[in-house]
């Protein structure tokens, strides 16, 4: 599947709510969740990538209505993301319709919990969403708690961890193009 590409709608959530910012701050509503869903995937959109927005700020994930509602118009795989602490919180979300699990301030605090979504679901559920801020001594700095706290990981060093213990893909987020319109960041990329 080498050089296969699959374009994912990443909507952020809150509530019902599909809100959007500009590098994560300044949230703001712009329509409903589930509408835009349908949407993207009546437009052809590979994926769906769910994540609850403020879900580490409250201590709980809040896409359970939002999942059940979208899954029956939406025929595309959907990743969900948001507070998921543990295998009982990634079991709720996959009988709500999710196909993946996103974890990431979780799996910074908690790198076990990769682990043991893998062993239980299989590595191809688990998804880690890593943000990351371009630093001035030229490297990449994780970041969690919806990109506002810097974590002392090395990029490259936390993506290796991460699919040594289980990670099925890598969702990688640059706050600093987050909501700009300036499209990806290649020199992340590469």
């Amino acid at each position: 599947m080498s050089g296969s590409k699959r374009i994912i709608a990443r909507l952020d959530v809150k509530g019902k709510k599909l809100i959007k910012g500009i590098r994560f701050e300044g949230l703001r509503v712009i329509g409903n969740a589930c509408d835009a869903a349908q949407y993207y995937a009546e437009n052809g959109i590979d994926e769906i990538f769910y994540t609850d927005a403020v879900a580490s700020l409250y201590g709980r994930n809040g896409l359970v209505d939002v999942l059940r509602e979208t899954t029956k118009k939406v025929f595309v795989p959907i990743t969900a993301g948001g507070a998921i602490r543990s295998v009982k919180d990634g079991i709720r979300l996959l009988a709500a319709g999710a196909d993946k699990l996103a974890i990431n301030s979780a799996a910074v605090k908690n790198p076990e919990l990769i682990n043991q979504l893998s062993k239980k679901f299989g590595k191809q559920c688990v998804v880690i969403s890593i943000q990351v801020v371009y630093s001035n001594n030229s490297k990449w700095d994780v970041m969690i708690e919806s990109g506002r706290e810097k974590t002392s990981l090395d990029l490259l060093d936390w993506i290796s961890e991460c699919q040594e213990r289980g990670a099925g893909e890598i969702f990688i987020t640059s706050v600093d193009r987050d909501g700009t319109g300036k499209g990806p960041d290649f020199e992340l990329l590469e």
